[in-house]
């Protein structure tokens, strides 16, 4: 069955965004999409002012931060999806087309930001980059930008998340919940010039979600996480190792305690890369189980 417009509403989160929430309405709406929510987290601008001027209706958010609007747009949402989008006029709402084919077939669908990455600052997309090839590692998924800011949610699914974020973080761990229980897939966005003043702090901000990865990789994944550390003791051996047989072939001294403490690291290195390697097998064993459940 195929998802139509009037199936979904389109959240928008805002916090002082009067320069871009006014034209993002509009576009929306010359696109046929008429169910606009937008929560605002207590402007000081004239942003409710804009937004309900052109059409939107307008909620004041409750809890903190941009975890607190999607908490918000769950309890008021109507229709059976709903699609989050910014308020900076930077995603494209003709883009929402390629949501709703396939939206009726997955949980949520995150949109990858492909052309326009001119837009985004170089340390920005270095920081998305590393954010995600982590959250891929941790989670056992294969997402291009979990950091993305347009994605598309099942409603039912949205209300059984149990969301613990404060900010921009909330986006990896909506994506972490749903990679785990649910089916999750992704489709090409633009990403356009942003209106207004950027809210985002590359450093505080991508520091803070790269910790919510690691929380969330100890709370859905710990075996595989826990086992990666310790194979990570591969790096101190090789070091160690390495000076032994250095100072045996220079100097021929043989230290018997640093060739042990080396070979007992490799032997739990080669331990926690074992474990690692199967908890990644039942990680995707688990994924091809709820799947076919899914499917039935």
């Amino acid at each position: 069955m195929s998802v139509t417009k009037d199936d979904i509403t389109v959240v928008i989160p805002t916090l002082n965004e009067e320069d871009g929430i006014g034209q993002l309405i509009c576009e929306l709406k010359q696109c046929g999409y008429h169910n606009i929510l937008v929560v605002d987290g207590y402007s000081t601008d004239g942003t409710a002012k804009v937004a309900e001027s052109n059409g939107g209706f307008v909620v004041l958010q409750h809890s903190k931060g941009k975890c607190g609007a999607i908490e918000t747009a769950i309890d008021n949402v109507k229709t059976p999806y709903f699609l989050v989008m910014d308020a900076d006029c930077t995603y494209d709402p003709k883009d929402i087309g390629n949501f709703l084919s396939h939206a009726d077939k997955h949980d949520q669908i995150i949109g990858v930001r492909v052309n326009g990455r001119h837009n985004i600052p170089r340390v920005n997309r270095f920081g998305n980059w590393m954010i995600t090839k982590t959250f891929n590692v941790l989670m056992g998924t294969k997402l291009s930008d979990v950091c993305s800011g347009m994605y598309l949610i099942r409603t039912d699914s949205a209300r059984e998340l149990e969301l613990n974020a404060t900010g921009f973080d909330v986006e990896v761990e909506i994506a972490a919940q749903t990679a785990t229980r649910g089916r999750i897939t992704e489709v090409p966005i633009d990403y356009r010039k942003r209106l207004g003043c950027q809210k985002l702090n590359p450093w505080k901000h991508g520091l803070r979600i790269m910790r919510t990865v690691f929380s969330l990789a100890r709370a859905y994944n710990p075996a595989l996480l826990f086992s990666i550390i310790v194979a990570l003791a591969i790096i101190p051996a090789t070091f160690i190792l390495g000076w032994v047989a250095f100072e045996v072939i220079l100097y021929g001294v043989w230290h018997s305690a640093y060739a042990l403490v080396g070979l007992l690291l490799i032997v739990l290195a080669s331990q926690g890369l074992a474990v690692a390697t199967i908890s990644a097998m039942l990680k995707r064993t688990e994924k091809r189980i709820f799947k076919e459940l899914n499917r039935r």
